[in-house]
């Protein structure tokens, strides 16, 4: 679809990666509407043309009054927290949360939709995972680790049954490692690791950590693109390791410890994102731009709307 002029929905627009969705959809012309639990959040969206409504993943009827007139959705709101690992609160945000949003895209009348997934969906292998590797589903054993995992694996099985029995023009998306400005998990939980005077950064340990706006980007691109329908796209980092993200951290300006230790950790979790890249000439960053335009946005972003 031709993006200018168009109208896009996006639930969790006052989020993290929220906002990075808008931007990118800004940036292309399209007309964007918040569809959040908090339009007061963040102020400086309506400032810049936002349309903000109100809608809590709970409310059907709410979320179809906030779709209406919308050209797509991009379903982007869930629970993820490093720290909340309650079974509970995770299904009725992810898996009801999405039925609800579903539900409501059809009563809104809108087909074409982008559901921001994760790579958490795969079950643990020793390969680079596809977009067809095994998934994680009902019968998988809860663990304290899990709880997200197991909620965005059967969130988006739901997703692509909704799709089938209402007819809409799905995508998914799943991200690994997100990391940029506004951000309340990793990047937030990596400065401060980096900002002890000694501190310990683990060297061999490869997780593919994807910069904000490469993932806003790609839900764009699979917009526009006509071929993203039906698809599933991993939009992951490369296959980097922590210590060389440490290193462009520093590299960018970012605080950093006075003394770090290397620690030799034997992990690692690879991901196939070359149908993103084949299909909707989607790339990644390099870790140190990446991080310039983080600290910039970071300088940039009023204290109140973080």
């Amino acid at each position: 679809m031709e993006l200018r002029d168009a109208t896009v929905a996006v639930t969790g627009a006052t989020g993290f990666l929220g906002r990075y969705i808008v931007d990118a959809l800004l940036d292309r012309g399209a007309r964007v509407v918040g569809v959040v639990r908090n339009p007061d959040r963040v102020p400086e969206l309506a400032a810049r043309g936002v349309e903000l409504r109100r809608a809590d993943l709970a409310e059907r009827d709410a979320l179809a009054r906030g779709f209406a007139g919308a050209a797509a959705v991009v379903s982007n709101a869930a629970l993820f927290s490093l720290k909340n690992q309650r079974w509970d609160e995770h299904q009725r945000a992810n898996v009801v949360g999405t039925e609800n949003v579903f539900r409501a895209i059809a009563d809104a009348g809108v087909r074409r939709v982008v559901h921001v997934s994760s790579v958490a969906v795969y079950r643990r292998s020793g390969e680079a995972k596809t977009e067809d590797a095994e998934q994680l589903g009902p019968d998988t054993r809860r663990t304290f680790t899990n709880t997200y995992p197991i909620s965005k694996a059967l969130s988006e099985q739901l997703a692509w049954r909704l799709a089938a029995e209402l007819g809409l023009e799905l995508t998914t998306v799943r991200p690994c490692a997100i990391y940029g400005a506004h951000d309340p998990n990793f990047t937030a939980i990596f400065a401060r690791l980096v900002g002890f005077p000694l501190t310990v950064i683990p060297t061999v340990m490869r997780l593919p950590m994807v910069y904000a706006g490469d993932v806003a980007d790609g839900i764009a691109r699979a917009l526009e693109n006509p071929v993203a329908v039906g698809r599933a796209y991993n939009l992951t980092g490369e296959d980097e390791t922590f210590w060389s993200f440490a290193q462009a951290w520093r590299e960018a300006g970012g605080r950093t410890a006075w003394l770090t230790l290397p620690l030799p950790v034997p992990y690692a979790e690879r991901f196939d994102h070359s149908r993103a890249t084949r299909e909707l000439g989607w790339r990644n960053r390099p870790f140190v731009d990446a991080l310039l335009d983080t600290f910039t946005r970071e300088a940039q972003t009023p204290s109140r709307s973080r």
